[in-house]
């Protein structure tokens, strides 16, 4: 098995247990939104099934931080403490509390960060990693360049960086690596695995769409982030006559009707054109990743 630096990103309503063992035996990190998980006891069979199924490969969950937008924040807080997750992904709002239950047991917290403030104000919170997530993310994704935003934080911090935001292949993942990122995150090329929950036509939407339909737009939330242009002409929406949103509304990080019908890819969705099992995507990305390392190691035997 072939360890690679990638982080298989948690994305709501798609991300499953069976991704998470998968990405773990097939030598990278899976992740889940506890929120995919209801009820909550439904969450606990989740954690439970994943503990016992990775003995000593890392894995990690996704934690919202925000007590307003999270009306479960207690109750998966208590799910961090007894099953131990490996790392936990924070998302929004201050992630202290999760800092000291995560490090009482030993384990690591990485927050996501779609620009340089926020990257300063979790760093200052002690977390051990960041999640840059630049342009072009799936998601919420931020408007950075990775190149830049890699070299600003890399001033002030010297914890695990986590790159995010248009990384598709083993090559994107060597680049990252080149540039500083000690993991790559990626969301979008594990859309259509068999694994995912993704619903069929949400795969197939993604299988045929070309970076062209995306589309980056803070009209549903009030946040900015990337959707796919075929799903809202698809709920009948006309993507020309989309307005920006005045107040900020995160209730599709919590509520799935909210956020059932509008789907979101990264730009990355152009290299993504067939369902694949997350074992195969996981093999192709080793075979490209060093691929891209022996390519990067020639260059510079070539120079010298």
């Amino acid at each position: 098995m072939s360890k690679i630096p990638v982080i298989v990103a948690p994305m709501f309503l798609v991300s499953t247990p069976e991704m998470v063992i998968e990405a773990g035996k097939g030598g990278a990190i899976g992740s889940f939104p506890l929120l995919n998980a209801r009820p909550v006891s439904k969450c606990a069979e989740w954690m439970e099934e994943v503990k016992s199924k990775l003995d000593d490969e890392p894995w990690a969950v996704n934690f919202i931080c925000h007590k307003k937008s999270n009306k479960r924040y207690d109750d998966d807080l208590q799910l961090i403490e007894q099953y131990e997750p490996p790392i936990v992904i924070t998302s929004l709002g201050h992630p202290g509390d999760v800092i000291e239950v995560v490090h009482r047991y030993g384990g690591l917290v990485y927050s996501d960060v779609a620009n340089v403030k926020h990257a300063k104000k979790a760093a200052q919170t002690g977390v051990d990693g960041l999640i840059l997530v630049s342009a072009g993310a799936g998601g919420h994704g931020g408007t950075l360049n990775p190149f830049s935003f890699i070299h600003a934080v890399k001033q002030f911090y010297d914890g695990t960086i986590i790159l995010s935001g248009g990384i598709t292949t083993g090559a994107d993942v060597a680049a990252a690596k080149l540039m500083g990122a000690d993991y790559a995150y990626m969301g979008t090329r594990f859309l259509t695995a068999e694994e995912s929950s993704a619903q069929e036509e949400y795969k197939q939407m993604v299988i045929e769409s070309t970076i062209e339909d995306i589309l980056y737009t803070d009209s549903f939330s009030g946040v900015h982030a990337n959707v796919l242009i075929p799903s809202l002409i698809k709920e009948g929406i006309n993507p020309k006559t989309l307005k920006p949103r005045k107040d900020v509304d995160l209730s599709h990080l919590t509520d799935v009707k909210a956020w059932r019908d509008i789907w979101s890819a990264g730009q990355s969705v152009t290299a993504v054109d067939r369902k694949q099992s997350m074992r195969e995507i996981l093999d192709q990305l080793a075979r490209e990743y060093e691929g891209g390392v022996s390519s990067l190691l020639s260059s510079q035997t070539v120079r010298d």
